[in-house]
């Protein structure tokens, strides 16, 4: 029974290492990708719909998003989307397809990215800390209610705290590497 302690902590800090990931994918970093718009909703018949369900999006160079509607009565809409998004990007259609032109960040740009990357990872170690602790603090009360002992109650404190430091380490490992992608010019 306790060891679904270490499990039900283990997997929740995978959980959060995904979210992370998704946060960061989703930051402009100077050069196109299709995450860039994960988080686009456009109204498709009156229902908000991820624009990755209604266009094909590709990048055929590094500083081009190219968006292909499969219904072409969809260009508008997705272009005020665009538009209304935090992106800063302006979209430019040809009737057929929208361009998204991604311009080169500035020196200043990447610095304040850079900062927004540190305080997403400050926010999963966060997330990840309050996850040891509940998982410490389930594993007293078991210990209280008799189900385990003194002993196995450090001992698996300990295992708890070495996952801890392993997702703390692959957090970092995951900020490190995105700041170097947007640094880089």
């Amino acid at each position: 029974m306790p060891d679904e302690h270490l499990s039900v902590a283990e997997n929740s800090m995978k959980k959060t290492i995904e979210v992370l990931k998704k946060d960061l994918g989703s930051l402009r970093a100077g050069r196109a990708t299709p995450a860039l718009l994960d988080k686009l909703m456009v109204p498709y018949y009156g229902t908000p719909t991820p624009v990755n369900q209604l266009a094909n999006l590709s990048v055929p160079e590094p500083r081009l998003l190219v968006i292909a509607p499969w219904d072409k009565k969809m260009l508008p809409d997705i272009e005020r989307a665009i538009l209304k998004s935090d992106l800063g990007i302006t979209p430019t259609s040809d009737g057929t397809v929208i361009r998204l032109a991604i311009p080169q960040l500035t020196t200043e740009r990447r610095a304040e990215l850079g900062r927004a990357v540190r305080k997403k990872g400050e926010e999963a170690r966060v997330a990840v800390r309050n996850i040891r602790r509940e998982a410490n603090d389930s594993l007293k009360a078991s210990q209280k209610e008799g189900k385990i002992s003194e002993d196995d109650l450090k001992r698996r404190q300990d295992e708890i705290q070495k996952l801890t430091d392993r997702f703390v380490k692959e957090i970092d490992l995951v900020v490190e590497t995105k700041e170097h992608e947007i640094m880089q010019v």
